[in-house]
C-alpha cells in the first residue's frame, strides 16, 4: 500500500516538473492530472460496428462480414480487434514511436482497457505478447512502443505480459515501403520463440498499427509451432476496410 502511494506521489512530482503531453495536440495536458486534454477527446475516431469479423477493420457495408483483405487472404491468427481509426491518430503514433513520447502509452492502454477490456477478458488469455522490434532499433529508439502499450493494458486488466517470449531476429525493411507480397517475404524467419519454458494456450499479440496482418501472421506461425492453440491480436490503430 505504502509502495503504491509512493509511486503515485513520484508520478505527480514528475508531472509537475515534466508536464505530461497530450497524445493529440502534444501540448501540456489540461486539466492537470488527465491523460489527454479535455478538448482533444473528440478528435480521435474509434473503430465502431460494422467491423471485419477477422481483423477488426471498420466496414463501409453493413451487410459485409469480412473486409476485402480478409476475403482474399488466409490468416494464421484467429481474430483481432482494434481501437482507433488510423488516420485520426497517425500523427500521435508517429510521435509515440519516433519522438520519444512514451507517456502516450498510459492513455493508449487506458483506452484499450476501457473500450476493449470486456472482449479481451472474454478470450481468457494466458498472456499478452507485444510485437517485438529488432534489438538495433530498440537501442536506437530506447524502447519498444508495442511493449509499452502491452504493459499498460496488462496492468489494468491483470494479464501477464510476456515481452521476451518471441524476438525479432532479423532487422527487416520498414513495412510501409513494401507491397503485401513483399511484406510476407520480408518477414520470413524474422521471429524466433525464446521462452520454451513458458507454455501458453491462448495468447494475444499487441501492436501499434495493423495494416495487412503480415507481421501478426508471421508471429502467429511461430506461436502455432510452439503449441499455442488460440492466437488473437489487439491493435491500437487500424486502417479502413472495404
Amino acid at each position: 500500500m505504502k509502495e503504491n502511494l509512493f509511486k503515485e506521489f513520484c508520478g505527480m512530482l514528475l508531472d509537475i516538473v515534466y508536464p505530461r503531453r497530450c497524445p493529440v495536440c502534444d501540448k501540456a495536458v489540461k486539466p492537470f492530472g488527465n491523460l489527454i486534454c479535455e478538448e482533444c477527446k473528440d478528435k480521435i475516431k474509434y473503430i465502431k460496428a460494422p467491423f471485419c469479423h477477422k481483423c477488426g477493420k471498420e466496414l463501409r457495408d453493413s451487410r459485409a462480414v469480412l473486409c476485402h483483405d480478409c476475403q482474399n487472404r488466409e490468416h494464421v491468427y484467429d481474430r483481432g480487434m482494434a481501437l482507433f481509426a488510423y488516420k485520426s491518430v497517425s500523427d500521435s503514433i508517429y510521435r509515440f514511436k519516433y519522438r520519444g513520447r512514451q507517456e502516450y502509452a498510459a492513455y493508449y492502454g487506458e483506452r484499450i482497457a476501457a473500450m476493449l477490456g470486456s472482449r479481451i477478458l472474454a478470450l481468457k488469455p494466458d498472456a499478452l505478447i507485444p510485437v517485438p522490434i529488432h534489438e538495433s532499433k530498440r537501442k536506437a529508439r530506447g524502447y519498444n512502443q508495442a511493449e509499452l502499450i502491452a504493459m499498460e493494458v496488462g496492468k489494468l486488466l491483470n494479464i501477464p505480459v510476456e515481452a521476451e517470449y518471441i524476438k525479432r531476429v532479423r532487422n527487416t525493411t520498414p513495412m510501409k515501403e513494401l507491397s503485401a507480397q513483399e511484406r510476407q517475404n520480408n518477414l520470413k524467419k524474422a521471429f524466433k520463440i525464446c521462452r520454451n519454458d513458458v507454455k501458453l494456450n491462448t495468447a494475444i499479440l499487441v501492436d501499434d498499427i495493423y495494416t495487412t496482418g503480415s507481421t501478426i501472421d508471421a508471429m502467429a506461425k511461430e506461436l502455432r509451432l510452439a503449441g499455442v492453440k488460440h492466437i488473437y491480436f489487439i491493435a491500437l490503430a487500424i486502417g479502413e476496410g472495404m
